[in-house]
């Protein structure tokens, strides 16, 4: 548009923006090259007058509102040409023109149906006229004669055009039932007109047929603010003007039309906080496309104001606009989570995931948007295929890699399913119980996945720190891998073509959709998965079919015996339910080794410790334990078997046969060289033995993995330390006391000696402390001492003590517990005299020490580590071990540290372990092996050659002691010590 005088009688092009009466537009420029909304100009139609609408508190003049509804949808919106006639500075330089849609002047179509009065030329200056006042006489005329429009000649037509307005919820809402309007409309579309934009996502509307005059704030968002004002009651602004600037001059003074503008622009001035940027622009956008428009609003709710909150939807053309949509989609409004809240899920989904993308690309008002730091990152190109190993939980599987070799520490990865939250499963050790519906989230996925083929697709990794509320295995923070797990859909080609697998069933919308987990809500910028509307659209569904965690009903309690953790004597009562002869079904729960398992057993509602009779894999550490323990769990971790139970072990671990879909388990390892049979016990006891023995004969024969050097008719040692023969000695001992440097005291299990000291301690009725001078212990007497960690009463030998008579109760003992083999020192009042029938039988605790190797003493470098390693691996509530007897040092005698008997020297092999203690702590590194010799038995030699190579395994990789290389042989037998001691 043209600024100034320049403008006057020059025809210029715009759009209608908005009708304000039956002859007055509000016209836009088409093009601008200024920033912000473009110039506008109202314009009054030259010598023509309207009936005037209803201000506030009045009333309609007859026919005003159809005036202005023939103008308003003649034109609104609508390309038009104009020219300014002339301004009347009387009335603050109002400007008159004419104004042609298309070919038609739109004064000469209002006069001719009737809309408007001719202002003729003896009313008004002669050079204040349209240029067309003879054509607009005339026409005015006509109407009169036909009863068009205002002239209408039905009797009570002009009573009747008067609207009958409601109170104004404008301002004053206190005679306005905005509830009662919610209640009775809400959801439902209501016709309205929009007369005011206040911003971008406020309007006022008149209500049809009504004619309430409401606001309403668009729901799920709000435009950038256009300012706040001074006085706490809002200013109202009439519905029947709109308050707008005119042309491109800064300079043109402003010409209110009403009242309305006028108190328009008092508020201006009086503006406190300046509008927010972009505020302008959402304003003009909301004008643009609703002002003086038809629309539908749909209340969605009502703040705690009285306000209505809704959706507003407006035609353009042929399709129907959500504006709310429109300016979030446009970055011209924020989404706004409590509103939002009142919309439906797809609705409030739609809008948010449009404001997310508005600043990814920092559209308008996010310009200068900075996301905030994410601990997520995206993982590109990692798509694979693989079998499902094992289900962690609702939300979480371990698949096998097809494109990594078998065996290998790659080979299976853990996906956390993306964007879902599946309900926890709990740790037993700690006491956590899973939570609801864990279980069957769990269960569901065991069912549909195990050992099936799926394609992943890894889309982010996710860095979980312990505040997270994740449970993380170490005290730092971790990485979890995300990704969609999908059940392929096999999608057939050309015949020569081979079968493609496509991704099917997504398992993560399974699980959602099921009820048996939630959506995770993103924050902005946060990788999430690719399929998340999916996600969402499941969600909604369960949440409305109230299924699983969304309904009302509490999960199926459930009560497991885990028998693992329990003691061997529960485990040994449930033998008689489990070793009836018949096949028990359970579900494979965890695979602890190539031959041990935990099981569950569902009649049973336990879970037990299982190992396969006869058969036995590696230990672990030894060559091929890992690989028989990731062929296991690809063979039958979390898969439906049946068991036959035989017996009970003393460590509570169940033995029996195990058949996975028909097939004897056992056979996968023995045909793939990854275990032995062991039928010392007889053959005859174990069902399918033929079956077993074949396949063992199958891996001998191609010399499989462990049998790689098989010769017939020998035996190959595979790295076992359990070198023992039939002539040696054998103890079933536990350990009572770790002295360091490999030696410790043990007591023989099942020993009637024990259980007659510990009866006769037991019957002891103990008197008070002796008289001072009664009783003076000597060094190498036995005498009663109570123990100062529990308080009990044992034989005990004086090792030191004062010399001459005891003056004090409180003085000092160092005694040697002989059934024990530990020491301690105690005061006098905790010692008794003991009567000989009890002293003179010998102690129960025997000195032993680890045969073949050397251990660092206390004092020596890894001497501590070695003792720790020892004290742990030994000591525990009745641990038993197996101690074969390989020498006897008679040597040994009543000295301080020792105790009584000879000492042995021992291969100490606990009854659930493969390998013994003496061969651990070679691998370990914290013990080596001692010097061989000439001539040595061939038992022995046997013997150092399996233990060497746990030796050998450490040195290479320069663990313990070796650390800094080979350790030389000399006439020592201790280890060097660490470079840079001093």
């Amino acid at each position: 548009m043209a600024t100034g005088a320049a403008t006057e009688n020059q025809w210029l092009k715009g759009r209608v923006k908005a009708v304000t009466s039956g002859d007055c537009l509000v016209i836009t420029a088409l093009t601008h090259n200024r920033a912000g909304p473009p110039p506008e100009k109202t314009i009054t139609l030259s010598s023509l007058m309207a009936p005037k609408m209803a201000r506030r508190g009045g009333i309609d003049e007859p026919f005003a509102w159809e005036s202005r509804e023939f103008l308003r949808k003649l034109c609104i919106g609508k390309e038009v040409a104009f020219k300014v006639d002339y301004k009347v500075e009387a009335i603050a330089g109002r400007e008159f023109g004419s104004v042609y849609l298309g070919h038609e002047n739109l004064a000469k179509l209002v006069v001719q149906n009737g809309w408007a009065k001719v202002r003729g030329p003896g009313q008004q200056n002669q050079d204040k006229v349209s240029p067309y006042i003879a054509e607009l006489v005339q026409l005015e005329e006509q109407a009169q004669q036909e009863g068009f429009g205002r002239w209408s000649k039905v009797p009570g037509a002009a009573e009747a055009s008067i609207r009958n307005l409601p109170p104004s919820a404008v301002g004053d809402s206190g005679n306005f039932d905005a509830m009662g309007l919610l209640a009775a409309s809400k959801g439902k579309p209501m016709e309205g007109i929009v007369e005011q934009v206040r911003d971008g996502s406020t309007l006022r509307v008149y209500l049809l047929p009504e004619f309430q005059f409401v606001q309403v704030f668009v729901a799920g968002l709000q435009a950038p603010s256009m300012g706040r004002r001074q006085s706490t009651q809002e200013a109202v602004v009439e519905p029947d003007v709109t308050a707008t600037s005119n042309g491109d001059a800064s300079a043109e003074t402003r010409g209110p039309l009403t009242s309305a503008q006028r108190l328009a622009a008092s508020a201006a001035s009086s503006v406190e906080v300046s509008s927010d940027p972009f505020a302008m622009e959402a304003k003009y956008f909301t004008e643009l496309r609703v002002l003086n428009r038809d629309v539908r609003i749909v209340l969605e709710g009502v703040d705690k104001f009285n306000n209505l909150i809704g959706s507003v939807y407006y035609s353009d053309g042929d399709t129907v606009k959500d504006l709310g949509l429109e300016l979030v989609e446009n970055g011209l409004a924020k989404y706004v989570e409590w509103s939002a809240n009142m919309l439906d899920e797809e609705a409030k989904k739609k809008l948010k995931a449009t404001e997310l993308q508005c600043k990814k690309n920092r559209v308008k008002m996010w310009a200068n948007y900075v996301p905030p730091a994410s601990n997520s990152k995206a993982i590109h190109d990692q798509n694979f295929t693989g079998k499902v190993v094992e289900v962690v939980s609702g939300d979480c599987l371990v698949v096998a890699d097809d494109s990594i070799p078998f065996g290998s520490p790659m080979a299976e990865r853990r996906v956390c399913l993306s964007s879902i939250r599946a309900p926890k499963m709990g740790n037993p050790r700690r006491e956590e119980k899973p939570a609801p519906y864990a279980w069957e989230a769990k269960d569901l996925l065991r069912l549909k996945l195990i050992g099936k083929e799926v394609i992943v697709q890894m889309e982010y990794s996710r860095k979980i720190s312990p505040g997270d509320g994740v449970t993380t295995s170490g005290a730092g923070d971790r990485v979890m891998d995300f990704g969609s797990v999908f059940l392929p859909s096999t999608t057939k080609g050309d015949a020569d073509v081979a079968a493609a697998a496509t991704p099917g069933a997504n398992i993560a919308e399974l699980i959602i959709a099921r009820g048996y987990g939630t959506v995770v809500r993103h924050r902005d910028f946060e990788e999430r998965s690719n399929h998340y509307d999916a996600l969402l659209a499941a969600e909604a569904r369960a949440v409305a079919g109230k299924k699983g965690i969304h309904s009302a009903k509490d999960s199926p309690a459930m009560h497991i015996t885990d028998l693992t953790v329990a003691s061997a004597k529960k485990a040994k009562d449930f033998l008689p339910s489990l070793s009836r002869g018949k096949r028990i079904s359970a579900v494979v729960e965890y695979v602890l080794s190539g031959h041990r398992f935990k099981l569950y057993i569902p009649k049973e509602t336990c879970s037990i410790a299982f190992a396969f009779s006869g058969v036995r894999c590696p230990g672990r550490g030894e060559p091929y334990s890992e690989e028989a323990i990731a062929l296991m769990r690809r063979k039958i971790m979390q898969r439906d078997v049946e068991i036959v139970v035989e017996t009970v072990d003393r460590t509570g671990t169940f033995l029996g046969s195990m058949w996975e879909s028909k097939t004897n388990a056992g056979t996968y390892l023995l045909e793939a060289g990854l275990a032995k049979m062991q039928t010392g016990f007889g053959a005859d006891r174990i069902p399918e033995a033929h079956i077993l023995e074949l396949a063992e004969r199958s891996a001998k024969n191609q010399k499989l993995k462990i049998w790689e050097n098989y010769v017939e008719g020998e035996e190959v040692v595979n790295g076992s330390s359990k070198v023992e023969t039939r002539q040696k000695e054998t103890l079933k001992v536990v350990v009572t006391e770790v002295l360091g440097g490999g030696r410790f005291y043990v007591q023989t299990v099942g020993d009637q000696k024990v259980a007659s000291i510990q009866n006769q301690l037991a019957s002891l009725s103990l008197k008070d402390a002796p008289i001072i001078g009664s009783f003076n212990p000597k060094r190498g007497d036995i005498v009663l001492a109570q123990f100062s960690l529990d308080n009990s009463w044992n034989r005990a030998m004086i090792v030191d003590g004062p010399r001459g008579a005891v003056q004090s109760p409180e003085e000092k003992f160092e005694v040697f517990y002989i059934d024990y083999g530990n020491q301690e020192t105690v005061p006098y009042s905790a010692i008794r005299p003991v009567d000989p029938s009890v002293s003179s039988a010998p102690g129960l605790a025997q000195l032993c020490r680890l045969a073949y190797i050397k251990v660092p003493g206390l004092e020596e470098d890894f001497g501590p580590d070695a003792g720790e390693y020892l004290h742990t691996v030994t000591l525990g509530s009745g641990k038993e071990f197996k101690a074969v007897v390989e020498e006897r040092d008679t040597s040994g005698g009543k000295v301080k540290g020792q105790g009584t008997g000879t000492e042995l020297a021992v291969t100490l092999i606990a009854v659930d372990d493969e390998i013994s203690v003496n061969a651990a702590m070679l691998q370990e590194g914290i013990a080596r092996m001692e010097k061989r010799r000439k001539w040595e038995p061939k038992d022995k030699q046997a013997a150092l050659d399996a233990l060497e190579k746990f030796q050998d395994e450490a040195r290479k990789s320069r663990t313990g002691i070796w650390q800094y290389g080979d350790i030389q042989s000399d006439d020592e037998d201790v280890p060097v010590r660490k470079p840079g001691r001093g």
